[in-house]
């Protein structure tokens, strides 16, 4: 190493051995994803604006909750909800470099233990909230099994319509084992009484079916029979006849007080932002007037706090993540690959558009969360392994794998 000294009035340059160079484990952004398509990278792009600017939010929509129910604490839940990014952001990583064809060979086990887990709401460690019964309570660690039965399920169903793709268009290939091991994934959801994950997890199953190939007559018969299913179930509930019903007539005074009450500051908090909002943290209806703030309607309070500038570049963030993510599912020539990759967007894509729905009156209120940026430790997580299994499956050697495995495969 050469060094520069002023010595005896002028400069002197001598030699010194160089610094043994300490050892430091980097991973830079060209290693991770150097040789990956620009689909692959905008995906992950916007996965990480999402969660950043969900943070923002949470802090911005809680503070004053978390002051109240935290013994004046304002940033507990952001703090939680930041542990979660940091556990969930590596997770992700981690499960990215997963091989690829193991995923497929260890379905049914991750499928078996997601069910299990589900299966636990209805022990001791289960408990309600929001009159559903679809948490866990595990030495103090709370969560719905629910979204990691999501992600379970989705890979389960893509790897039996991968071995028999040629003949999806049979209804007898989507009764057994497929139709059954659905059906209990639902009928677990169902007897939470959880509409919304169970309305998130139909529409995951028949956009994995339809991106397979079956027959829309199929598909639209079971439909039709979720449907009456579902009504059914709804009925049983005085409170979600209650939210349906105002939902087809629309809110009264009478209604204000209650199966209105959130669903008009919801509306009244959008409105107050305008174009360009009221100013990131000045937001009035989580001052106890909107409930689920931070969870649920926390794209009321990104409308009130930025406008319509706010919630156009939310809606262009799915947007753009759905785009890279079809043309990912187009270029994948595996049909495992393919089927999971289409799974996971029809499932977060799908779960945005409902919760927006929600907050726009489009839909009654169903309590599903906006992935990446509600409030919610188990669902975030859940949804960054689902975008971890996606990298894991599209990345180039993984890609480089299954085409040459397809193109082997069509010499002989």
């Amino acid at each position: 190493m050469t060094v520069v000294l002023w010595k005896a009035g002028e400069w002197a340059v001598t030699q010194t051995a160089p610094r043994a160079s300490t050892p430091r484990v980097s991973v830079t952004v060209k290693r991770l994803f150097g040789r990956e398509s620009a689909d692959y990278v905008v995906m992950v792009s916007m996965v990480f604006f999402l969660v950043i600017f969900g943070l923002v939010m949470v802090l911005s929509s809680s503070f004053v909750g978390s002051a109240l129910g935290n013994d004046g604490n304002f940033f507990a839940t952001f703090f939680r909800q930041a542990v979660w990014v940091l556990l969930g952001i590596p997770m992700m990583l981690v499960v990215s470099r997963f091989p690829a064809r193991s995923l497929k060979k260890i379905a049914p086990t991750i499928f078996l233990v997601a069910l299990l887990l589900q299966g636990l709401v209805f022990t001791p460690l289960g408990f309600s909230s929001g009159g559903n019964t679809n948490w866990v309570n595990i030495a103090g660690l709370t969560g719905q099994p629910s979204e990691i039965l999501k992600i379970a399920m989705i890979i389960w169903m893509a790897a039996i319509l991968a071995d028999r793709i040629d003949d999806v268009e049979d209804y007898r290939t989507l009764l057994r084992p497929l139709g059954l091991g659905v059906l209990i994934a639902w009928t677990l959801v169902m007897m939470g009484q959880d509409l919304g994950t169970m309305g998130v997890m139909v529409v995951i199953a028949v956009g994995i079916v339809f991106l397979a190939g079956a027959r829309l007559s199929h598909l639209l018969t079971v439909v039709a029979f979720i449907g009456a299913g579902v009504g059914m179930l709804a009925l049983l509930s005085p409170s979600r006849v209650n939210r349906i019903m105002t939902w087809f007539s629309g809110c009264t005074e009478e209604d204000y007080m209650g199966s209105c009450w959130q669903i008009v500051h919801s509306t009244y908090a959008l409105g107050s932002g305008g174009i360009f909002g009221v100013g990131l943290g000045n937001s009035r209806a989580k001052w106890s007037w909107l409930p689920a703030a931070e969870t649920d309607f926390i794209f009321a309070i990104v409308g009130e706090e930025l406008g319509l500038i706010g919630t156009s570049m939310v809606i262009l963030s799915f947007v753009i993540l759905a785009v890279a993510m079809a043309r990912l599912v187009r270029a994948q020539p595996d049909p495992f690959a393919r089927l999971v990759t289409g799974g996971v967007m029809v499932w977060l894509i799908g779960q945005a558009l409902i919760n927006i729905a929600v907050v726009l009156e489009v839909l009654p209120v169903l309590g599903v969360p906006l992935p990446f940026m509600s409030v919610g430790g188990s669902a975030l997580m859940s949804s960054l392994i689902g975008i971890g299994v996606v990298m894991a499956l599209n990345r180039h050697d993984a890609i480089s794998v299954t085409a040459g495995r397809s193109r082997r495969g069509s010499s002989r």
